[in-house]
């Protein structure tokens, strides 16, 4: 066995390459436990793990067939890469914060929809619902992405913009929709340019780009949100792992990456790198843009201590997937962590990913 496959192997197993024992991130061992208890039971399938604190990183895989660079659906880990291609034009100038959404979607009005901003739908302050009442008609009659944008801007707003928070998914379509009609491109092409490129993040897609459906870790469906299938016997060709799902690059929840790429993704906003971004508007995408009383959102961005656990800072940025994913980054201790599972958020409380990242939070 030659070096490089010794490395790819021993990475593979879960032990880590060219990094001392001294040098672990404090917590991995905890973390590590979690991880290869809930795979050993078949509570998690498959799982990858990714730490990095003080330029110290591992990364480790667990589950049968799983690598390090295994890439997995990340859910709404989705929505910040999505949203960083449709910053960069903020860096260009081609658009503000504060511009009415019906400056660029002309059908976007009456009912208060006049009002919604593009900080609105980024901070999920729009009063624009998560999920379509359509939702599973559209996914069923495997709907390209025009079809949710032309729906979601008819839905009815659930409060007057600006005064409250719902978690909108429809709010990030409809912004990252702004970026395709700017550029002339879609959103599959605009991440993988702007993005996953420029970062060189090598197993990263928006829909499946250049990989197939068998390059994927497959879900756990039978524990998924309704919205995407679970529960439906005749879902299975438009579930999560589903050739039509997999494909669509739906901005909301439809990237897959490995762990170590989402890392180079937080990197580029803990570190303020300026390589995607310019850093003084990475930095403002990563910070709280919500008044008080209202719950902080940053730019795509979900932000504050809880995201990590105890021991995370007020400064923590990140975001957690509905397929069983979460990654987040503090600045204060300058740490990454990334966990991608194949177990659905809400199969289980407290799901292994919270565990592992409590364990690396608290240290």
């Amino acid at each position: 066995m030659n070096r490089r496959h010794f490395l790819q192997w021993s990475l593979a197993m879960g032990l880590t390459s060219q990094v001392r024992a001294a040098d672990l991130p404090d917590g991995l061992d905890d973390a590590d436990k979690v991880l290869k208890q809930a795979t050993a039971n078949g509570q998690v399938k498959s799982a990858t793990l990714h730490v990095r604190r003080k330029g110290n990183a591992v990364t480790r895989a667990y589950g049968n067939g799983t690598s390090p660079d295994s890439m997995f659906l990340l859910g709404s880990i989705s929505k910040p890469i999505c949203v960083t291609a449709l910053m960069r034009l903020y860096d260009q100038n081609e658009f503000r914060l504060d511009d009415k959404l019906s400056k660029y979607l002309p059908k976007f009005t009456s009912n208060g929809r006049e009002s919604v901003t593009l900080r609105h739908v980024l901070t999920h302050t729009s009063g624009l619902p998560d999920q379509l009442a359509n939702n599973a008609e559209l996914r069923r009659s495997h709907a390209e992405l025009d079809k949710f944008v032309e729906y979601a801007q008819q839905a009815p707003l659930s409060f007057k913009p600006g005064s409250d928070y719902q978690y909108s998914s429809m709010g990030i379509l409809l912004a990252t929709h702004v970026a395709e009609l700017l550029t002339g491109k879609d959103i599959l092409s605009l991440v993988d340019d702007t993005v996953f490129q420029p970062l060189k993040m090598e197993h990263s897609a928006q829909g499946l780009g250049r990989f197939s459906l068998d390059d994927m870790v497959l879900a756990q469906t039978e524990f998924a949100a309704p919205e995407s299938g679970s529960g439906d016997p005749t879902a299975k060709n438009w579930d999560w792992n589903s050739h039509y799902w997999r494909k669509l690059g739906a901005p909301w929840g439809t990237t897959h990456c490995s762990a170590p790429d989402v890392a180079k993704f937080l990197s580029e906003y803990l570190f303020l790198n300026g390589t995607v971004l310019k850093p003084e508007t990475a930095k403002l995408v990563r910070t709280n843009q919500n008044p008080a009383g209202i719950k902080p959102r940053g730019i795509g961005f979900d932000i504050g201590s809880r995201l990590g656990g105890d021991g995370c800072s007020e400064e923590t940025f990140g975001h957690t997937g509905s397929t069983g994913t979460l990654a987040w980054a503090d600045p204060t201790t300058e740490t990454i962590f990334v966990v991608l599972t194949s177990l659905p958020g809400r199969a289980v409380t407290p799901h292994p990913r919270q565990l592992a990242s409590a364990a690396i939070a608290t240290k």
